[in-house]
């Protein structure tokens, strides 16, 4: 998909676990998750700007878009890291 999310990144830098975020922003973690992975197919306006909230940052830091390139590159990478 050639939007990219970078939850994880803001959690890093915000020293936050997933399950603390999850909390704060009031959906669980295996949505969380699914989110933070990039296998969601929609987000609701009202979770990103909670996760902006409690993550202090804007949406452009959670979200980038991508070329179909770049992204079949990553998912190569991420596959070859996996075996």
């Amino acid at each position: 998909m050639p939007i990219a999310v970078d939850i994880d990144v803001m959690l890093a830098r915000r020293k936050m676990s997933v399950g603390e975020l999850a909390e704060r922003v009031g959906i669980t973690p295996a949505n969380l998750a699914v989110l933070k992975n990039g296998r969601a197919k929609a987000v609701r306006f009202a979770t990103l700007a909670a996760l902006c909230e409690v993550l202090e940052c804007q949406p452009g830091d959670l979200l980038r878009w991508e070329t179909e390139n770049e992204t079949e590159t990553e998912a190569e990478t991420e596959d070859a890291s996996n075996s």
